[in-house]
């Protein structure tokens, strides 16, 4: 079977894929002489939402294997508008793409991409890349990780010490009152930020503090079990919301996506710490003098209550309808090298540096930048990245997950503006949980 088959079996289901690899075997289905079997003398276009490696590092690519590379950029979420409506029409676009971790159930269910132990080595990647989980539903691998963004706790150590109160604390108690010394003690008067303007990083920041609290919002079979309000998942948003109308959180939070927080906030000393951070920011952004005021104030700790990090990565995969599968895959196998992951975080200089990498996906990358000193905090996250961090859904996110997050997202700013109450947001989202987890939804929903 070649991968003219491949790709039709994809177009009619992950089980007729099950099926057919199961019975040719995968290698027998990378045979075959047609166009998409070529590996060289060809141009993919990878679409990204990022800036694409340094030129010379490309330019060493092709002249390696004879494949050139097209890169381009589209924004997250035009991109995802892409992915979904070529799909949907059954028409190329790019031979490599964006996998975002949220998109893995709606992608497999859609057969949109390849699996990818069909195309590379998938198993022997495993061990080094904790977060291949993150992209694998029903058995398949949607995607393959290049970086490992994963939610950590941040706190100014400067502000945390001129309060007398510990940078560690060890429960969701301590560092409640943590934040509220700090703010008695005029130190910071809004110690906590939160990012409360409707979009995805609250969503995000919501699961963090829910797994602090010692759960998940879904299951296994992806049902809600948060409305309960002794649940750590309303717990949570109880926290989020209370901090922000008790006065813990900046008033203007309420309109700051997470990367504008980060900026705006917490790089700029006007709070002591963010729950839901992400992995690298210290020295992608607080460490940088010409974006922080705080340079070498912030330091990485230990989640308190339960120490799980969500994982939050971004990955690349093939669309079922890329004109050179195997070219992109040998791509992909090249991009997400720890060598090269590695390089894209600075570790031989600038030169070779891609701009704003935050972190490799393969442990021993991580672990090659932690020993040369060149990854702020690298030993933290090494081990968080080994031992805490985890999928937010532990069968992958469900095909529904957009419009979960949408809810999410809609509900808990509606609940810090006063719009709502917490009851009656966790409530609402739950109901939309409920429905979703229940029926199909379609491509064009």
């Amino acid at each position: 079977m070649n991968l003219r088959d491949v790709r039709a079996a994809l177009r009619a289901g992950w089980l007729g894929v099950a099926v057919l690899l199961s019975a040719c075997g995968v290698n027998a289905s990378l045979e075959g002489t047609d166009e998409s079997e070529r590996t060289t003398g060809v141009t993919i276009t990878v679409d990204m939402f990022n800036e694409p490696p340094p030129k010379a590092t490309l330019a060493a690519f092709t002249k390696a294997t004879g494949i050139a590379v097209n890169w381009v950029v589209t924004d997250w979420d035009s991109l995802q508008t892409k992915i979904l409506a070529a799909t949907k029409a059954r028409r190329y676009f790019a031979d490599a793409t964006d996998v975002d971790w949220s998109r893995v159930g709606q992608l497999s269910r859609l057969s949109a991409f390849y699996p990818m132990e069909t195309l590379i080595d998938t198993k022997a990647l495993a061990e080094d890349m904790p977060q291949l989980t993150s992209f694998t539903s029903h058995g398949h691998v949607i995607g393959i990780p290049y970086d490992a963004m994963f939610d950590v706790l941040t706190v100014n150590k400067e502000m945390f010490a001129a309060a007398g109160v510990s940078a560690t604390p060890a429960t969701m108690e301590e560092y409640t009152a943590a934040l509220w010394t700090i703010k008695s003690k005029g130190v910071a008067a809004y110690p906590l930020s939160i990012p409360f303007a409707p979009a995805e990083g609250l969503s995000t920041y919501w699961y963090q503090v829910t797994a602090a609290f010692g759960g998940t919002v879904l299951d296994e079979k992806h049902k809600q079990h948060f409305a309960d309000p002794a649940s750590p998942g309303y717990r949570a948003a109880k926290w989020m919301v209370d901090a922000y109308r008790g006065g813990l959180v900046p008033p203007g939070n309420l309109d700051l996506a997470d990367g504008q927080a980060q900026q705006t906030v917490m790089a700029k000393g006007l709070a002591a710490s963010t729950f839901a951070d992400y992995s690298g920011n210290i020295g992608t952004l607080y460490d940088v003098p010409s974006a922080s005021s705080v340079v070498h104030k912030i330091a990485y700790v230990a989640t308190p209550g339960t120490p799980v990090n969500n994982s939050i990565p971004d990955g690349i995969g093939v669309p079922v309808h890329a004109k050179y599968p195997k070219a992109a895959a040998r791509f992909i196998e090249w991009f997400t090298s720890a060598g090269n992951q590695a390089d894209f975080a600075g570790i031989n200089g600038v030169d070779k540096a891609m701009p704003n990498y935050s972190l490799p996906s393969h442990l021993s990358a991580v672990r090659q930048l932690a020993e040369k000193g060149q990854l702020i905090g690298g030993a933290e996250l090494a081990t968080m990245l080994k031992t805490s961090s985890r999928p937010i859904f532990g069968t992958g996110a469900p095909s529904w997950y957009p419009h979960f997050s949408a809810a999410v997202y809609t509900h808990l700013h509606a609940a810090a503006a006063g719009e709502e109450s917490v009851d009656t947001a966790v409530r609402a989202i739950a109901a939309v949980a409920d429905r979703l987890s229940s029926r199909v939804i379609t491509v064009g929903e």
